[in-house]
Formats: C-alpha cells, sequence, structure tokens
C-alpha cells in the first residue's frame, strides 16, 4: 500500500510513540489527524514541542479513546488508523485496573467498530510484549502463549483477542503490532531507561532501581516507529500479529551500568524495595523473534542499542527536555 497522501489518524498521538510516530508520517507525505486526549489546559502533549511549521501541518483532534461518539468523530474519512492510545503503566495498573480496562480494552473496541462502520482501509492496533510475560522460549515469536502478569498486560491481551475476533468476523483489515521494549527521547520517566538517565544527569551518585536481573529487547522508537509505517504499506501484513523485536537482550543490572559509563563512572545503583514488582508479576525475560516482520515488510533495524542511548542521552541532557522529569521520586 502506498500511503502517501493518505489520510491518517493516529491516536495517542500526544505520547511517547505516537508523536515520533506522527513525525514520520508527516515525512512521509501524509495527511495526519492526530487524536489527543482533551484536558482543559488545552495541553497536546509532545506535539507542543514541535515546531509551529510542523503542527501546521497536523489536525488536531481533542477527544477521549473510552468515548465511542469522539472516536466516531475522528474516523471520519480516515483511510488508515494507527491505534497507539492506551494507559501503559505496570505499576498503576495494579491498583487502577478499572481504568485500564476502560481505556485499553473499551477504548480498542470503539476504534474497531468505528472502523467496521465506516469501511477503514486499515487498522493498526498496538500491542505490547508484556503479553507473553516470562518468555517460555526465546526468541519470542508470535505464536508464544500469552500471559497476564499484570492487570495492564491483561487488558493488552484483552484489546488484542478483540482486534482479532473483528478480523475474523467481520473480515476488519488490521494488523496488530507488537512493539517490544521501545526507548528513546520523550520517554515517560515511568520506563527504566528515562529513570537512570535523569537521576545521573541530576548528578545523583546512588541511582535507585527495582529488579536488575530481569532482561529486555531494547528497540530504538525511531525503529520501532519504523516497524509500523512498514507494517501499514506492506499487503502481507493483514490479520497478523507481529514482533517489532531486535532479537538481542540485556539485563537491567547491564543496561545501567552501561549508562552509568557514559555519564557518571562514580555512581552505583542500588536496589529501592518500592520499585520492585509482586515476584509472579515481574516479567523475568523478553527475548523477541523478528524474522516475520523482516518476512512481511522491508523493516531493518537501523540503531543498535548504544547508538540508541547515545541520541537519548543527547535529548535528555538538554535542560529544557530534563526540566519536564521529576528523577527524586518513584514514577508510578
Amino acid at each position: 500500500m502506498d500511503i502517501r497522501g493518505k489520510k491518517i489518524l493516529v491516536t495517542g498521538a500526544d505520547g511517547f510513540i505516537g508523536s515520533h510516530l506522527t513525525e514520520q508520517l508527516i515525512d512521509e507525505g501524509c495527511n495526519v489527524r492526530a487524536f489527543v486526549f482533551y484536558n482543559s489546559f488545552n495541553n497536546w502533549g509532545w506535539l507542543d514541542s514541535f515546531p509551529k511549521e510542523k503542527l501546521n501541518n497536523i489536525e488536531i483532534f481533542s477527544g477521549d479513546i473510552r468515548d465511542p461518539n469522539g472516536v466516531k468523530t475522528a474516523l471520519k474519512d480516515i483511510d488508515i488508523v494507527f491505534h497507539l492510545a492506551a494507559l501503559i503503566a505496570i505499576p498503576f495498573s495494579y491498583h487502577s485496573p478499572d481504568s485500564y480496562v476502560d481505556t485499553n480494552i473499551k477504548g480498542t473496541l470503539n476504534i474497531l467498530q468505528a472502523a467496521k462502520d465506516f469501511k477503514t482501509e486499515k487498522i493498526l492496533v498496538t500491542s505490547t510484549s508484556e503479553v507473553y510475560g516470562t518468555a517460555k522460549y526465546v526468541p519470542i515469536d508470535e505464536k508464544h502463549t500469552f500471559q497476564g502478569q499484570s492487570p495492564y498486560s491483561a487488558t493488552k491481551i484483552g484489546a488484542d483477542r478483540l482486534a482479532e475476533s473483528f478480523y475474523r468476523s467481520f473480515n476488519l483489515p488490521l494488523s496488530i503490532v507488537r512493539p517490544f521494549n521501545t526507548f528513546g527521547p520523550r520517554q515517560s520517566a515511568r520506563a527504566v531507561i528515562p529513570t537512570i538517565i535523569t537521576q545521573l544527569l541530576a548528578g545523583k551518585e546512588e541511582i535507585k532501581l527495582g529488579a536488575l536481573e530481569p532482561t529486555r529487547d531494547l528497540v530504538f522508537v525511531k525503529d520501532t516507529v519504523n516497524g509500523f509505517v512498514e507494517i501499514a504499506k506492506s499487503d502481507k501484513t493483514i490479520g497478523e500479529e507481529i514482533n517489532i523485536a531486535t532479537q538481542q537482550e540485556v539485563s537491567v543490572g547491564d543496561l545501567a551500568q552501561k549508562l552509568i559509563n557514559l555519564i557518571n563512572p562514580k555512581a552505583r545503583v542500588i536496589q529501592d524495595d518500592i520499585r520492585l514488582r509482586p515476584s509472579k508479576s515481574e516479567v523475568e525475560r523478553l527475548l523477541g523473534a523478528n524474522k516475520k516482520i523482516k518476512e512481511l515488510t522491508n523493516w531493518q533495524q537501523n540503531y543498535t542499542l548504544d547508538e540508541g542511548l547515545t541520541e537519548t542521552i543527547k535529548w535528555f541532557s538538554n535542560k529544557d527536555n530534563l526540566r519536564l522529569y521529576k528523577e527524586n521520586i518513584y514514577n508510578v
């Protein structure tokens, strides 16, 4: 599919991955409608950081993914939907699971229903590697079993299965896109890399983290959004669930030491018990297979872990960016 000139809706466009995806789609020559979360401050999230000449090329739609009426209005005249809007923080899902059901499951249902009614050309539903839980084998391919090890991951499993049902029941042309652990500029401090970097750049020599043994497959954000775009372009991806992964892993402890060496070698890691997940909830190992995305699309990894970390540190080192983060608290 040639996406140039297509009318595209990006839900969650105000967020980390969504804002980067919006930028790339503009560069691809698409007509982008950015669905941002309505608030009384008229805040458009990371889109507010865009230069005016870029913002002028984006149609902003303020709404709530939980509202079926607003979602249906947003999808009118749209060719392709990139559905990224979600609640993602795992610790917050422990005490507010209802909000995750409303946003992640019901919000996805609203998108699917509207796309079905409008006969949208293609829908990309964003999943997460967390749906797999701790790896039963590696690399984790798309046939791996699912395990809801947190309310967050359980709601994403539910959203994925709803999407599958709309493909099978109504022939809705969709793909389930499953990024592994994306990192880069603009990422929330709820994620491990911004947590480490912001503490180091604030001059702290005791870096507070939770479990250090779990491993993650870390994908630089530009590679992740390129995966979304390539999946959208390919006619082979309809009805498929597709990982975006590097097929490499690093432990949280080794990652922390790598960042310490790059920013402040005098620092050391200390374990903060409040940051530990319940033992049965912690995902111990994530290492994703990327064979399928390479077979079905033209995607390839363009950034190594070290290259991505260098870009990320550079962005956070800008004081105007760093001041937006609260390194002195545990960001749930």
